[in-house]
């Protein structure tokens, strides 16, 4: 059974858009690199033509990463999700309960994810730790830093970001 991949609309755009320019641009762009490496000659101790066979090899792999990706995708609408529950596009305030401190955070799939800009990954300890939990429930996370004990304040739709 394949695993599905789930995503936002705009993340699976995001990764298309790059899958699109990897294909058309970069992969393009590569293969011109290799040809004017070769014509310098002896391919032996030629790195710019080592080079541009490492970043073929690296736009190869990216590529097909990619289409794995998109065609395991579950393309989710994070304006319509389920608040009742912690899920895969609902945005989260948490509260830490030792210092009072509030974070709000969007669980979105692990390409998506950004804590800089608000969001984790559902994968993430935090996120796994959330998922399915309601409104005034209490948990516990495992950090670098030791337990934190954390509420949820607040369940919301997501927003596509």
């Amino acid at each position: 059974m394949v695993e599905r991949i789930p995503m936002s609309k705009s993340g699976h755009e995001k990764l298309g858009e790059e899958l699109r320019r990897l294909e058309r641009k970069d992969r393009i762009e590569v293969v011109k690199a290799i040809e004017v490496a070769r014509a310098h000659g002896d391919l032996k101790e030629n790195a710019e033509y080592h080079a541009a066979k490492e970043r073929q090899g690296h736009i190869e792999g990216r590529i097909m990463e990619l289409k794995d990706k998109l065609g395991r995708s579950e393309v989710i609408d994070c304006t319509v999700v389920d608040t009742e529950r912690v899920v895969f596009g609902t945005v989260v305030t948490l509260l830490d309960l030792d210092t009072d401190e509030e974070f709000t955070y969007q669980l979105l799939g692990t390409d998506e994810a950004d804590v800089k800009k608000g969001s984790i990954s559902v994968y993430s300890p935090w996120g796994r730790a959330m998922l399915g939990k309601s409104e005034g429930d209490e948990f516990e996370v495992k950090t670098p830093n030791g337990v934190r004990q954390l509420e949820i304040l607040e369940i919301n739709p997501g927003e596509t970001p």
